[in-house]
């Protein structure tokens, strides 16, 4: 496993630099990696990595059209039902997680969306390396890193009980909420 890429990358690539055209990201299979130069939350720390996350998913079932490029971006720009890192961050800046459209789907709301996306332009910072199989390799970073805004396969790190928590509590809390328009 080529880790270092991720653990300890020779670049860490901004919002506005993913965003630009031509993208640097490949549009191919494989892992990234998000540091923070602000933590997005308390007990974290920042300049570290934090989160691992895949392109495409992992399907028996059916295939992704998912690629690097396609899904840092919308990490950068989309929103919190499409995005897990982006729902883990607004629920740990405390932005009001709200249901939208027929209710099933939550985001931020179009202004909460739009704080997320600058707070991410300012402080979130990703690095990737292409690779067949990615899912192989996130699973191997997960285990062996302290890697907090995980959720999927890290109920070791110390950070997954209250990061659950709190992921719990802004849904509830948007249950309750009217449907935002």
């Amino acid at each position: 496993m080529d880790a270092a890429a991720i653990t300890k990358p020779e670049q860490l690539w901004s919002a506005q630099e993913v965003l630009m055209r031509p993208s640097p990201v490949p549009a191919a299979a494989g892992v990234y990696g998000w540091y923070f130069e602000e933590a997005p939350y308390v007990d974290l720390a920042a300049g570290r990595l934090l989160y691992v996350g895949i392109a495409p998913r992992h399907m028996t079932n059916r295939s992704s059209t998912q690629n690097l490029r396609k899904r840092v971006r919308y990490h950068y720009r989309g929103n919190a039902a499409g995005s897990t890192l982006r729902l883990t961050l607004g629920c740990l800046l405390g932005l009001e997680l709200r249901r939208v459209g027929s209710g099933k789907r939550m985001t931020f709301g179009k202004a909460g969306e739009a704080v997320l996306s600058q707070w991410m332009a300012e402080n979130a910072r990703v690095c990737w390396i292409a690779r067949n199989e990615p899912w192989i390799m996130e699973s191997e970073l997960i285990s062996q890193l302290d890697v907090p805004l995980n959720l999927d396969q890290n109920h070791h790190n110390a950070f997954h009980g209250r990061l659950k928590e709190l992921r719990a509590q802004a849904r509830q809390r948007a249950r309750a909420l009217p449907i935002s328009a």
